[in-house]
């Protein structure tokens, strides 16, 4: 029996040292980290990595459930996988372990409340930019392109969307939008 170690943060300015020296100490002999969001699993490519490696008879470890999945959905499809390939579950900071029914049910409740503190995070988010946005505090990103730039080219040099936008280096679907909002097109 191998115990393999998981960190997750969800930033790049965060920090995984904590982690990675609780998984060292909890035995762990690899530990893969990395800094992406548990929302989703797609996109975290230490977790694959880990995943495919592991092996009957290993142990997963994480610190805390919600290192591993923020949605219940991922959480128990990621149990489920590891327990058709005999791979046991464990968290350090909790009661988890995945062969009991009481730990199973843990284990659920765990990302029931892994998931609600991440929709409850995105609806504080969209209130706060509402209220900046009444406050006409948060008015969106400064422009960048020079419309009338734009325009010109297009009319005065009979430039085409695609020469403009090579020409000025930005997306060409930036030239258009703006040539559909001048009428120009």
């Amino acid at each position: 029996m191998s115990l393999y170690g998981y960190a997750r943060v969800s930033t790049a300015d965060q920090d995984l040292s904590i982690q990675e020296a609780a998984l060292r100490a909890a035995g762990c002999t690899v530990i893969r980290a990395e800094k992406k969001s548990g929302a989703r699993r797609d996109g975290r490519t230490e977790l694959a990595i880990l995943l495919e490696f592991l092996a009957p008879g290993d142990v997963l470890v994480v610190t805390r459930i919600d290192r591993l999945a923020r949605s219940v959905k991922d959480l128990q499809d990621i149990v489920h996988d590891l327990k058709e390939r005999g791979i046991a579950l464990r968290a350090i900071e909790q009661p988890v372990n995945t062969a009991t029914a009481a730990g199973k049910a843990f284990l659920d409740m765990l990302g029931v409340f892994a998931e609600f503190e991440t929709n409850l995070r995105r609806e504080r988010q969209l209130e706060g930019i509402q209220a900046a946005k009444a406050r006409g505090v948060y008015t969106g990103r400064k422009t960048v392109i020079d419309a009338a730039e734009v325009r010109r080219l297009h009319l005065e040099e009979k430039l085409g969307p695609s020469a403009i936008a090579k020409r000025l280096k930005i997306g060409r679907a930036s030239v258009y939008r703006l040539l559909n909002k001048a009428g120009s097109t």
